[in-house]
C-alpha cells in the first residue's frame, strides 16, 4: 500500500524515505511552490507567493488513540520546523497520512475531529494548516480531517478506493 502510495506521489513530491525500521515513519513527501507576477522585468515584482506541503507516512499495524495522538504531535512540531514562514510565504500544508491494518473508532474520531490551524501575523505572512489521512488496508477504507478532505480523495484515487 505503501509502495502505492509513494510511486503515485513520485511525479510531484520529493520523496524522502526513512530507513529506520524502528519507527513507524516510512517516508516524508516534500511539494514547494513558487509563484510571482512582475512587470517588464522580474525587478519589478508585484506580487510573490511560497506554498509547501510537507506529507508523511506512517505505518502501523494497529492504530491507538494513543499512538494517532503522539504521532500527530511528532508530525507538527517537525512540520512547523520546515515551513518556512516569512514575506512571500502562503501557506504550509502539514499533511500526516496513517497507514494501518486496523483501527480503534477512538482513533478514527480524533482524526476526524483533528483542526489545527495557525496564521503568522494575521495571514500577511501565510498560514499552516494540518491536514490528516487515515487508510485503514483491511476495511479497505480512506478517512480523513475536514482540511484534508482532498488530501483523502487523492489517495482514493491512487489506491483505487471507491468512493462512499
Amino acid at each position: 500500500m505503501i509502495e502505492r502510495l509513494l510511486k503515485g506521489f513520485q511525479r510531484y513530491y520529493n520523496i524522502e524515505r526513512n530507513h529506520d525500521e524502528n519507527v513507524p515513519l516510512a517516508a516524508r513527501c516534500d511539494y514547494f511552490e513558487h509563484s510571482q507576477k512582475y512587470v517588464i522585468s522580474q525587478k519589478a515584482e508585484l506580487w510573490s507567493a511560497d506554498c509547501e506541503e510537507f506529507l508523511y507516512i506512517l505505518d502501523f499495524p494497529h492504530l491507538t488513540p494513543e499512538l494517532y495522538r503522539e504521532w500527530l504531535d511528532v508530525v507538527r512540531q517537525d512540520g512547523m520546523e520546515r515551513a518556512n514562514i516569512g514575506p512571500g510565504h502562503m501557506y504550509s500544508y502539514i499533511t500526516p497520512v496513517f497507514v494501518c491494518d486496523s483501527c480503534d473508532a477512538e482513533a478514527r474520531k480524533a482524526l476526524r475531529r483533528c483542526r489545527i490551524y495557525k496564521s503568522f501575523h494575521f495571514s500577511l505572512h501565510g498560514w499552516i494548516d494540518v491536514h490528516t489521512v487515515l487508510i485503514e488496508v483491511e476495511a479497505g477504507r480512506v478517512t480523513s480531517n475536514r482540511g484534508g478532505h482532498h488530501a483523502g480523495k487523492i489517495m482514493k484515487k491512487i489506491l483505487g478506493v471507491s468512493p462512499k
